[in-house]
C-alpha cells in the first residue's frame, strides 16, 4: 500500500475546490441531508482483493480530483445496502413521500419514480446505470423476477415498472422551458432529491459538509469494481454525532467515486454502503435509452394525476428538479436550525403548541400509547418533557408541548438543544 498524505484538511482549504462547482452540486439542506444520510449504508465487501500502490496524493488534491471529474458516460451494475435501524421492517418505505391516494393508489400510479425510488432507503438493492451527458440517463432497480427503470432521454421521464406493468411519463424539466420547447439544460438528477443512488450522489452530499468542523484525509488505496482507487475518510472532529465516519473511494484515473460508505459512531454494519459491482466509461449505445412502452401497460401522464388532484400535485413534482427545495424554511413557519456542521439540529414550531395527544384520550388510546412508547424513549428536562425516537443514524425529540428536534445527533445531544431553547 502506498503511503498517503492523512494530514486534515480545513474547511479554508477544501471550501476554495467546492467554491469552484455550481454551489447547487454539493449544497444540501439540513433536512434532505438527515434522510439522505439515512440512506448511507451500503454492502462493504465490494472492494475487490490487493490494495494497489498508487502514487502519493493529499486529502485536498484527492478533493479538487472530485470536484474537477467531468466524466459524463458511463454505465455499470452497484448495490445499495441501508440498515437504519428502524425497530420496524418497512418503516422507512412508510415515511416515505407520496403516500397512497384516495383509491389506494399512489400518485402517479404504480411507476412513479419519487414512490419507487425511496425504496432505496432500507434493504439491499441491486441496480443498473448508465449516462450520456446532461440529457440522458437510465436507473433500473433489479428485482428477483422484475425490474423498475427510469429513463430520462432529452426532453422526456419515462418510468417502467415491469412487476406492474404499469408507465408514467413526463416531461424532462429543460422541455418545460418556453412553451415546452427543449433547451439545454444543466445535468439532470438521476433521482429525486433527498433520494440518493449512486455513489456519486453520497459523495457530493457528503463533500457539503466539508468545513472547519470536519477532518479529511487519505485512508489508503484499495481496489473497486477492477479499478485502482485512493480512500477519501471524513470524519466529525465534533462530539454529540451519530455519524462516525464516511470513507469514499475515488477512482484514481478519473476522480469519479466508486463506493461510498457511512458508519454510525455506535459501531457495527455500516448504515449506508454503495457501490460498484461494475463499471466502463465508454460511451452507452443509444439504445441504452430509447424507450416504447409496452403493448397493454397502463400509462399515467403526469399530468393526469391517479388520485385527481390538479397538475400541480404530487405526481408533477416526482420529475427531476421539481421536488420541493428545503433550503430557505429555516427562520420561516418556526423552522430555525441549532448548530452547525455535522451536530446540525432542525428546530420545528408545530401549529398551536400541540404535541402527542394524552394517553388514554379519545385522539390516544391505551394500545396506541404502548406502541408509541415501544418506538421511543421519555425524556424530561428544562423545556419539560417528550419523546425521542431513536434510528442508528437521525433522531428526534417531540416535545409534550409539540416542539420538534431532529438530526443526526445523540439523544442527549437533542436534549440539550431542547433545554436550550427553553431559556
Amino acid at each position: 500500500m502506498a503511503p498517503n498524505d492523512s494530514a486534515e484538511t480545513t474547511g479554508e482549504a477544501t471550501s476554495t475546490v467546492v467554491g469552484r462547482r455550481k454551489a447547487a452540486r454539493y449544497i444540501v439542506p439540513v433536512a434532505v441531508a438527515g434522510v439522505a444520510a439515512a440512506t448511507i449504508g451500503l454492502v462493504p465487501a465490494l472492494a475487490s482483493s490487493g490494495d494497489p500502490d498508487l502514487p502519493k496524493i493529499s486529502a485536498q488534491e484527492l478533493v479538487e480530483k472530485i470536484a474537477a471529474s467531468d466524466e459524463e458516460q458511463l454505465s455499470g451494475t452497484f448495490k445499495i445496502s441501508t440498515d437504519l435501524g428502524l425497530p420496524l421492517d418497512g418503516l422507512a418505505g412508510s415515511l416515505a413521500p407520496g403516500g397512497e391516494g384516495k383509491d389506494g393508489g399512489k400518485d402517479g400510479g404504480a411507476a412513479a419514480p419519487q414512490d419507487k425510488l425511496m425504496e432505496l432507503t432500507s434493504g439491499t438493492h441491486t441496480l443498473r446505470g448508465a449516462a450520456d451527458g446532461p440529457e440522458r440517463q437510465k436507473l433500473s432497480i433489479l428485482g428477483d423476477a422484475s425490474e423498475y427503470s427510469v429513463i430520462h432521454n432529452q426532453g422526456e421521464v419515462w418510468a417502467y415498472d415491469s412487476k406492474s406493468d404499469e408507465v408514467y411519463h413526463a416531461e424532462a424539466p429543460e422541455g418545460r422551458e418556453d412553451g415546452g420547447h427543449a433547451e439545454k439544460a444543466p445535468k439532470a438528477p438521476k433521482a429525486p432529491k433527498g433520494a440518493p443512488a449512486t455513489p456519486k450522489d453520497f459523495a457530493e452530499q457528503a463533500l457539503a459538509a466539508v468545513g472547519d468542523t470536519t477532518s479529511v484525509t487519505v485512508d489508503g488505496t484499495a481496489q473497486v469494481a477492477g479499478r485502482d482507487a485512493y480512500q477519501l475518510l471524513i470524519k466529525p472532529k465534533q462530539s454529540g454525532s451519530t455519524i462516525g465516519s464516511v470513507r469514499i473511494a475515488v477512482d484514481a484515473e478519473n476522480g469519479v467515486p466508486l463506493k461510498f460508505t457511512l458508519s454510525a459512531a455506535s459501531g457495527g454494519k455500516a448504515v449506508v454502503d454503495a457501490g460498484f459491482t461494475k463499471v466502463d466509461f465508454a460511451k452507452p449505445a443509444a439504445s441504452t435509452f430509447a424507450f416504447t412502452p409496452p403493448k397493454g401497460a397502463k400509462v399515467t401522464e403526469a399530468d393526469e394525476p391517479a388520485t385527481g388532484k390538479d397538475e400541480h400535485g404530487a405526481a408533477q413534482k416526482a420529475l427531476p428538479g421539481q421536488l420541493a427545495e428545503l433550503d430557505g424554511l429555516a427562520g420561516e413557519g418556526g423552522f430555525n436550525v441549532i448548530g452547525k456542521g455535522w451536530t446540525s439540529i432542525a428546530e420545528i414550531k408545530s401549529p398551536g403548541g400541540k404535541g402527542l395527544p394524552e394517553a388514554g384520550s379519545d385522539e390516544m388510546p391505551a394500545e396506541a400509547q404502548g406502541f408509541i412508547d415501544a418506538l421511543g424513549d421519555k425524556v424530561t428536562g428544562k423545556f419539560g418533557s417528550g419523546t425521542v425516537f431513536k434510528t442508528r443514524l437521525v433522531n428526534a425529540l417531540l416535545t409534550d408541548d409539540g416542539s420538534v428536534y431532529v438530526g443526526a445527533v445523540t439523544k442527549d445531544a437533542l436534549v440539550r438543544a431542547a433545554d436550550a431553547a427553553a431559556k
